[in-house]
């Protein structure tokens, strides 16, 4: 077969396009998400257990949830469970008034515009496509955020940054991140850091701004659902200074995570050895990933967790793919594809034929 096309990736912080919205408008309709494989399979008209889901860039080797006890599900969540304790402790916040557990950091994302100021807010072009809406519909204007700036525009009063970001893999250092946060900070903005994606570096503190909370007008957002693979759980967390949390708190209203969620999620922020040998599994998959795809012609953009490449047949290859059972994940603009980790010998095998498949059938003149 002929060998396609590289695409470099290089450029992209100030792109026009995102990843289910038009950036300045929402964008009609619901926003796209992965994981989405009972439409798919009703869609393409294969059974659903027959799938294989790349679309995601959730842990498919998922943390081994002990055993629940009863009164997890009799009794109404607690707060001073230790959960809150634990999080900051694994994060690496101040301490457990700097954390708020949320029924997945998506509750705040949601929430947090709302009790923020009116102003501009720079939100990434191509990125975690539920930031622009949030913001939107709680009356702030959004621009293009350039993470390549040092100095973020004037007029800009907020902004919301995915380190490392979904799904181009972009990250920004920790002192630029301060750097933008002093700015937002000195116009009365603030600054919400995303880290869902965090955990899985192989260090992951060294990228981190959660020691930084303590200060006015920042926001870090954390996820066990990506690294630990506990994303039914729908648990997150809000970390920053706990009046803002105060106020986070009332919005969201009471026991916005369930008894089952919470012990599961303690256990597993708690658990150092299998975070160690999680983190070493993850490195030996998204390289492997990556050497696949770059086989195939490709020069993708990765974390541990999903490899993400540029290609103007992505729309094809997608749809190719998922005729052979294999659903990715297909972002427009760029046209590009985001590739989640398989999570078996068997699985492997099946993408890396569906793939070589699927390639073949897009011919020269298609390209």
């Amino acid at each position: 077969m002929p060998e396609p096309k590289r695409h470099d990736a290089s450029g992209l912080s100030g792109l026009s396009g995102t990843s289910s919205t038009n950036a300045t408008s929402g964008g009609p309709g619901p926003i796209a998400h992965g994981g989405n494989l009972r439409e798919a399979a009703q869609r393409y008209g294969i059974a659903l257990d027959a799938w294989l889901d790349l679309s995601t860039g959730i842990n498919p080797h998922g943390y081994p949830v002990p055993p629940v006890p009863a009164s997890a599900w009799h009794r109404l969540p607690e707060d001073g469970d230790g959960l809150a304790a634990c999080a900051a402790r694994y994060y690496g916040a101040p301490d457990a008034q700097h954390v708020l557990p949320t029924a997945g950091s998506q509750a705040a994302i949601r929430a947090l515009p709302a009790l923020l100021a009116p102003g501009v807010t720079a939100v990434a072009a191509l990125t975690y496509g539920e930031y622009a809406p949030a913001f939107l519909q709680a009356g702030h204007p959004i621009v293009p955020l350039d993470t390549t700036l040092e100095t973020l525009p004037e007029n800009v009063t907020h902004a919301v940054v995915a380190n490392p970001n979904n799904p181009t893999a972009t990250r920004v250092e920790p002192e630029r991140l301060l750097g933008w946060h002093a700015q937002l900070a000195a116009r009365g903005g603030t600054l919400i850091v995303d880290e869902a994606f965090a955990d899985a570096l192989d260090d992951p503190p060294s990228v981190s701004v959660a020691q930084h909370v303590g200060r006015e007008g920042l926001v870090v957002l954390r996820s066990p659902g990506k690294f630990f693979g506990l994303a039914g759980a729908r648990c997150g967390f809000a970390l920053a200074q706990p009046a803002r949390l105060d106020a986070l708190r009332r919005r969201l209203g009471a026991w916005t995570v369930s008894g089952p969620a919470r012990h599961a999620v303690t256990h597993a922020l708690g658990d150092q050895t299998w975070q160690r040998e999680t983190r070493a599994r993850l490195a030996a998959d998204g390289a492997r990933l990556v050497a696949l795809l770059e086989r195939h012609g490709f020069a993708p953009r990765a974390t541990p967790l999903f490899a993400w490449v540029v290609d103007r047949r992505a729309h094809m290859l997608h749809q190719a793919l998922a005729q052979r059972a294999v659903w990715t994940r297909l972002f427009p603009t760029p046209a590009s594809l985001r590739f989640g980790l398989p999570g078996s010998e068997a699985a492997w095998r099946q993408f890396e034929t569906a793939l070589a498949h699927s390639l073949s059938a897009l011919s020269p003149d298609r390209q």
